[in-house]
C-alpha cells in the first residue's frame, strides 16, 4: 500500500465516524466537549452553523450519526448490544441550555440587487435563505401556512416537538432580512419567474400522502385518513378526537407519530399493522420503541385486502397473512401463508403508507423537465434544474428523506446559487475548511478529556404517562439535566483528535503497539492491502474503514493502524519516546455560500 495521504481532508473526515454519517457533517466532537465544558451557547452556535436547527433536531433527528458512532463497535462489557453517544439528545442539551444568541447572529451585507424566491418554508428552503440573506440577497420566502417551519410544523406532533422550539428557530432566520410571505401559495412557476426574481429555489416538500384503494374505499370516506393529512389537522387544532379502536397502516415514521397522536385523541385500541417484518419497517428504531412504550403493538407481515363497512359506516378492515420468502439471490418476496384473512374491527384508519410530490403549479412548459415518477431532473450534485436559474432541495428533489438531509440539500443549493449569480460554474464545488492543531500541553497532557469512560448510554427521563398521554402538547421527552449531560458527554471517544504519525522520528521500539488497548498498531511487512489487513496484530475486518498506513520505516517495515477500532486515547503517544506520535483536533467545515465559495478565493486542503 501507498503511504495515507493525511494531507487529504476527506481522510481524517472519514475517521471521525458521527460527522461523515451527517448529511450537514455537523462536526459532532467538538460540539459534545463543549457541552461536557457547559459552554451551551458555543455548543448551539457550532450546530447552527451546520445543521440550522439545533432544538429541533435535537427532538427530531434521524440520528444517521448515532448508528456510525464508534462508541459501539468498541465497548465492552456493557450488554450484548452496546449502544452509541447519546448524540441527538445532546444535541437538545445545547439548545435547551444556552443563554440568549440573538447577538452571535450573522451581520447583514449591504443589498446586492440580486433577489431570490424559495418556495415552501421548510428546512431546506429557510437554510437557502439563511445562507444568502447575510450575503446581501434579497430572499423571500413563500409559504402557503401562516407560520413558517413546513412539515416541521405541521407533521412533527407537538408531544415530540413544541411550537415554541419551531417559532425560535425559524425566526433566527427570518430575522435576518427574510421576506416571508404566509398564506400564498405559487400557483404558477411561469408567473412567479415574470416577478423578476434571479433564482427560484423551490422547497415545497412531498406534500401528497398515498392513498390505498381497496375495495370499499369507494363506499367509505368519513374516518379513512390520509395520515399527514391527518397530523397536520392535529397541529393545527382542526382534528381533537378519534374512534378508540384505530388502525395505524404503514411502518414509517409517519406511521408512528399517526398511532402516538391516535392514542393521545381517545384511541383506546391503537394498532400499527404492517406488510413487512418488524426489523425492515422503515421508522427509526427509537419511534417503533416509544410507539410500543406506550402500549401500542405492531403488528407485521399482514396485507390490507379491503375496507369492512356496514349501513355507510367504517367497521374494519380485513387482512391477508404473509411471510417473506427469500430466493437464491436474496431477493425477498412476501407469500400468502394459506391462513384465513383476519378481520380487524376499528372506528378509524390513518393511512400511513407513504408521499409522493406534486407539482400540479409547475406548468410543463415552463423548461423544467420532469423524470417519469414526477420528480425534477436534477443535477445530484448542484441541485440545478433543466431550467438554470430554478434550484431544488430537501424531499422536493429526490423524495421523502428528513430534515437534516433537507438542511444539507439548502446548505449545497445555496453554494449553487451564489456561484450561478455570479457568473460562475456551478458544477465547481469549494472544499471544506480544515485544521489540523496539536493538542499537547506538556509531555503527558493534552488539551482534551483522553480518560475513556465506561458509562452505558443514559437514558433520557420521560414524562409521566398518565400526564404525556392525556394531553397532545404535553413534551413526552424531558431531556437531560446538565449532570447527565455531562456525564454522556464525557462517553464520546473524541474521535476528531487524530493519531498523527511521523515516519522520520520513529525508532521503531514497539512501545505504542506494547500500550494500545485495542491493539490497532502494527508495524509490518507492506503488501497489498486484502492481505495487509490480515497480517495485523488484530485482523482489520471493516473494509469501510480506512488503514493508516506510514512510508517506509528504516528497518523496511511500515506502520500500520488499524482507523475503526480505535479509542483516540492518546496512550501510543504519551508511551512513544521519540514523539512520533501526537494528537492533533482536527476540524472539519464545510465552506458554505460567500465569498470563499467563489473562484479564486476557495480554499483547499489544510488551513492553518
Amino acid at each position: 500500500m501507498q503511504p495515507s495521504n493525511v494531507a487529504n481532508p476527506s481522510y481524517f473526515h472519514k475517521v471521525v465516524d458521527c460527522q461523515w454519517a451527517c448529511p450537514a457533517h455537523t462536526p459532532v466532537p467538538e460540539y459534545i466537549r463543549l457541552i461536557g465544558q457547559g459552554r451551551y451557547s458555543d455548543a448551539y452556535m457550532v450546530n447552527w452553523v451546520s445543521n440550522v436547527f439545533p432544538g429541533i433536531l435535537g427532538r427530531t433527528c434521524d440520528r444517521p450519526c448515532e448508528p456510525a458512532c464508534r462508541r459501539s463497535r468498541v465497548e465492552e462489557n456493557n450488554g450484548a448490544l452496546p449502544e452509541p453517544v447519546a448524540i441527538c439528545r445532546l444535541k437538545r442539551v445545547a439548545a435547551d441550555m444556552k443563554n440568549d444568541v440573538s447577538q452571535r447572529m450573522p451581520k447583514l451585507s449591504p443589498k446586492n440587487g440580486k433577489r431570490i424566491a424559495c418556495i415552501g418554508a421548510g428546512p431546506a428552503s429557510l437554510t437557502v435563505a439563511r445562507d444568502l440573506a447575510p450575503l446581501g440577497y434579497e430572499v423571500t420566502v413563500f409559504d402557503g401556512e401562516a407560520k413558517a417551519g413546513g412539515f416541521i410544523r405541521t407533521q412533527v406532533p407537538r408531544f415530540r416537538l413544541p411550537e415554541s422550539v419551531i417559532d425560535e428557530e425559524t425566526g433566527y432566520i427570518l430575522d435576518l432580512g427574510v421576506v416571508f410571505k404566509s398564506s400564498q401559495r405559487i400557483e404558477s412557476m411561469k408567473g412567479l419567474l415574470s416577478q423578476g426574481y434571479d433564482a427560484v429555489f423551490v422547497g415545497c416538500g412531498a406534500p401528497r400522502g398515498r392513498d390505498l384503494q381497496l375495495p370499499g374505499r369507494q363506499e367509505i370516506s368519513n374516518n379513512i385518513h390520509i395520515g399527514i393529512d391527518w397530523l397536520a389537522s392535529v397541529s393545527f387544532g382542526h382534528v381533537t378526537t378519534i374512534g378508540k379502536r384505530v388502525i395505524v397502516l404503514g411502518g414509517g415514521n409517519t406511521a408512528m407519530d399517526c398511532c402516538r397522536s391516535a392514542r393521545r385523541l381517545g384511541g383506546s385500541d391503537v394498532k400499527v399493522i404492517v406488510r413487512s417484518g418488524f426489523d425492515e419497517m422503515k421508522a427509526s428504531p427509537w419511534e417503533k420503541e416509544d410507539a410500543q412504550h406506550e402500549g401500542i403493538p405492531i403488528i407485521n407481515f399482514h396485507v390490507p385486502k379491503s375496507f369492512e363497512h356496514s349501513q355507510g359506516q367504517l367497521t374494519g378492515m380485513t387482512f391477508e397473512v404473509v411471510k417473506a420468502v427469500y430466493d437464491a439471490k436474496g431477493k425477498r418476496s412476501l407469500v400468502a401463508t394459506g391462513e384465513a384473512d383476519v378481520l380487524v374491527a376499528c372506528d378509524a384508519v390513518l393511512i400511513a403508507v407513504g408521499q409522493e410530490n406534486a407539482f400540479p403549479w409547475i406548468e410543463r412548459g415552463s423548461g423544467i423537465q420532469f423524470d417519469e415518477w414526477g420528480l425534477p431532473v436534477l443535477n445530484k450534485t448542484t441541485f440545478q434544474s433543466s431550467l438554470p436559474q430554478v434550484f431544488f432541495g430537501g424531499d422536493s428533489a429526490f423524495g421523502p428523506k428528513n430534515i437534516i438531509t433537507a438542511v444539507a440539500h439548502g446548505h449545497e443549493a445555496a453554494v449553487s446559487i451564489d456561484r450561478f449569480l455570479n457568473g460562475e460554474d456551478v458544477q465547481r464545488r469549494p472544499d471544506p475548511m480544515t485544521n489540523l492543531m496539536s493538542t499537547k500541553m506538556g509531555i503527558h497532557e493534552w488539551s482534551y478529556d483522553n480518560d475513556t469512560s465506561n458509562d452505558a448510554r443514559f437514558k433520557v427521563p420521560w414524562a409521566k404517562a398518565e400526564v404525556a398521554l392525556a394531553n397532545i402538547r404535553v413534551e413526552v421527552e424531558l431531556g437531560f439535566d446538565a449532570a447527565t449531560a455531562f456525564k454522556e458527554a464525557g462517553r464520546c471517544l473524541n474521535c476528531d483528535v487524530q493519531t498523527v504519525f511521523a515516519a522520520p522520528a520513529c525508532i521503531e521500539c514497539d512501545a505504542c503497539v506494547d500500550i494500545c488497548p485495542m491493539d490497532c498498531i502494527s508495524f509490518t511487512a507492506n503488501d497489498d492491502e486484502p492481505v495487509l489487513r490480515t497480517h495485523l496484530k488484530a485482523p482489520a475486518l471493516n473494509l469501510t474503514q480506512d488503514l493508516y498506513v506510514s512510508g517506509e520505516l528504516k528497518t523496511g517495515r511500515v506502520m500500520v493502524k488499524d482507523e475503526d477500532v480505535c479509542l483516540h486515547c492518546g496512550l501510543c503517544a504519551e508511551r512513544c519516546p521519540t514523539g512520533a506520535w501526537d494528537m492533533q483536533k482536527f476540524l472539519l467545515q464545510t465552506t458554505q455560500a460567500g465569498p470563499s465559495c467563489r473562484d479564486g478565493k476557495m480554499v483547499s486542503g489544510v488551513t492553518a
